[in-house]
């Protein structure tokens, strides 16, 4: 199994098999990310998979200005949990932001953006995330087919480098870890 003719890294079938398992429920599709903050503290909050670049390259989609990409901007390793309940897995993966040339990025920013239905859009039209709230400020609840790409919306494209599989079913859980230094060579860890 290959996507843009590499080979698949042995986790990603296993993944999609615990996704399958959540059958249509929009929770198979939340992952939480973790930063790390100016002052060095850690964040974390839930975002949505938006789909594969490649074998061990996922994308993300967030708004330019939101705390999460001043992070990213300062420290790009992150770690992903995908918490997958049905399947009593949590896929915790670490990697890097890929910077992308503009005309890829540009390209990739189009596509997703074709791709989001007008209320998902939607966001991006609202105030900057996190500032003080004002009662008379606009939340459109959509952005029509053929809006301009705001220039909050922004493509996060992550290089996963280290997959761990944390199985809760049985005793003891079972726990797994791939490495792309390794090659994706399969390592048995405890618990």
């Amino acid at each position: 199994m290959t996507t843009m003719g590499i080979a698949l890294p042995p986790w990603r079938p296993l993944l999609r098999a615990a996704r399958e398992r959540e059958g249509r429920s929009p929770t198979s599709r939340w992952l939480q990310l973790a930063t790390t903050a100016a002052d060095g503290s850690p964040r974390v909050r839930t975002v949505v998979f938006r789909g594969w670049a490649d074998a061990a390259v996922l994308d993300l989609l967030s708004d330019r200005r939101s705390a999460k990409a001043h992070e990213l901007s300062r420290q790009p390793a992150v770690e992903i949990c995908w918490l997958l309940s049905k399947a009593r897995a949590q896929f915790r993966l670490r990697g890097q932001l890929l910077s992308l040339p503009s005309t890829l990025e540009e390209r990739e920013r189009q596509r997703h953006w074709q791709s989001l239905n007008p209320a998902a859009r939607a966001l991006w039209g609202w105030p900057d995330p996190g500032a003080p709230l004002e009662q008379s400020a606009a939340f459109p609840t959509e952005l029509a087919d053929g809006s301009s790409i705001p220039d909050s919306f922004l493509l996060l494209r992550f290089a996963i480098d280290q997959v761990e599989l944390l199985e809760l079913g049985g005793h003891p859980h079972r726990r797994r870890r791939w490495r792309l230094a390794t090659a994706w060579q399969e390592e048995a860890l405890n618990p």
